[in-house]
C-alpha cells in the first residue's frame, strides 16, 4: 500500500496518476477523499488528529505528505507542527517510509540564481521558517528515531490540474482568459521558474520508490531557461490568443489589495521571490535518472487545452 496524505490537490492527484506504474494499492487521504484512479482506496481523516493518521497510514509501505494548508500564516504556524508530528509518529510505528512534498520557503531569499539542494536555508518570511521547522523535524526523526524519510522539493508550479491554488493561475492564466489585465509582482523582468505538475507527480513516484533516493534532498524537474515575468504573459496570451494586457504591481499595491484578497495578504512578505530573478535547479534529479522536464512551451500548451479552449 502507498499512501498519499492530503490528497485531492494539483500535486496530488497527479501524484495519484503517476503511482499507479509501480503498485495498484493507493491510498488517498484527506477529510473529503476523491478518487483519482478506479481502484483507489479512499480513508477520511484530519491529519492534527494523531490517532486518526496513525489508522490511516497502517499498512503503507510509503507515505507521501502533500498536504496544502490554507494559505495563512497563523494557521501555518499552528497546524503544520502538529501534523508533521502525527505524521513522522505514524510513519514509525507503521514502518513506513516517508516523502514530503516540499517548496523553496526555507531558503535564503537572498541567494535564488541558481536555486540548488544546497542554497542556504535562511527563511525570509514567518512561512518560510515554518518550512524550516518542519524540515528539521523531519531530518531529526531520521538521524534520531531512524525514520527513512526524503523531500521532494518544487518550484512555484503550474499545469493541467492547477485550478485556483497558483499565483500564476490566478494573476495571468484566469485574468488573461477572460479578457482581462495580468498581475505580475514587483519586477517584470526578472526570471521566474514554474514546476509543471505533471512532471512533479511523476518524479515524485519515481522517488519514493527508488530506495536508494531516501536520506535526501531532491529538487523536482524543472524546465531550465525560465521566462521573464513579461514573457511569462507574452506566451500565455499568445495561446489563448488574447493581447498580452498586463500591470505591474508593487509593494504598496499588494498591501492595498491585501485589504480585501486574503490571498494578497499573505503574499507580501513572499514579494522578495519577484525582486530579483527566481531559477530553480533540477540538475540532481534530471541527471540521477535521466529525466527531461517538459518544456515551458508544451507546459503552457497543455495548460491551455485543458482548462481555457472551449
Amino acid at each position: 500500500m502507498q499512501t498519499i496524505l492530503g490528497s485531492g490537490g494539483a500535486i496530488a492527484n497527479e501524484l495519484a496518476k503517476a503511482l499507479t506504474a509501480y503498485t495498484k494499492e493507493i491510498k488517498l487521504v484527506s477529510r473529503n477523499p476523491k478518487k483519482v484512479n478506479s481502484d483507489d482506496t479512499l480513508f477520511t481523516a484530519d491529519l492534527t488528529q494523531p490517532d486518526q493518521v496513525i489508522t490511516a497510514v497502517k499498512k503503507s509501505k510509503i507515505v507521501y505528505l502533500t498536504v496544502g494548508l490554507t494559505y495563512n500564516t497563523k494557521i501555518w504556524q499552528r497546524d503544520w507542527p502538529v501534523i508533521i508530528q502525527n505524521v513522522i509518529r505514524a510513519c514509525l510505528e507503521n514502518k513506513s517510509k516517508l516523502v514530503f512534498f516540499d517548496n523553496i520557503y526555507m531558503y535564503d531569499g537572498n541567494n535564488l540564481n541558481p536555486i540548488t539542494e544546497h542554497t542556504p536555508i535562511n527563511p525570509s518570511s514567518k512561512k518560510g521558517k515554518v518550512r524550516a521547522a518542519v524540515v528539521h523535524q523531519i531530518w531529526e526523526a531520521v538521524e534520531k528515531k531512524g525514520l527513512i524519510a526524503l523531500i521532494a522539493r518544487s518550484a512555484d508550479f503550474y499545469g493541467p490540474s492547477v485550478k485556483n491554488v497558483s499565483l500564476l493561475t490566478e494573476t495571468v492564466f484566469n485574468p488573461l482568459s477572460q479578457g482581462k489585465t495580468a498581475n505580475w509582482l514587483m519586477g517584470i523582468h526578472y526570471k521566474h521558474s514554474f514546476t509543471y505538475t505533471v512532471d512533479a507527480g511523476k518524479a515524485t513516484a519515481l522517488l519514493g520508490n527508488t530506495p536508494d533516493s531516501y536520506g535526501e534532498t531532491w529538487h523536482l524537474p524543472t524546465a531550465k531557461n525560465p521566462y521573464t515575468g513579461r514573457e511569462w504573459i507574452e506566451m500565455i496570451a499568445k495561446e489563448l490568443g488574447v493581447k498580452p494586457k498586463y500591470r505591474v504591481v508593487g509593494k504598496t499595491m499588494v498591501q492595498f489589495i491585501g485589504l480585501f484578497v486574503p490571498f494578497m495578504r499573505e503574499a507580501v512578505e513572499m514579494l522578495y521571490q519577484y525582486d530579483k530573478d527566481y531559477v530553480f535547479n533540477s540538475d540532481k534529479f534530471e541527471q540521477s535518472f535521466s529525466f527531461i522536464p517538459t518544456s515551458y512551451m508544451e507546459g503552457l500548451k497543455e495548460v491551455v487545452a485543458t482548462n481555457y479552449k472551449k
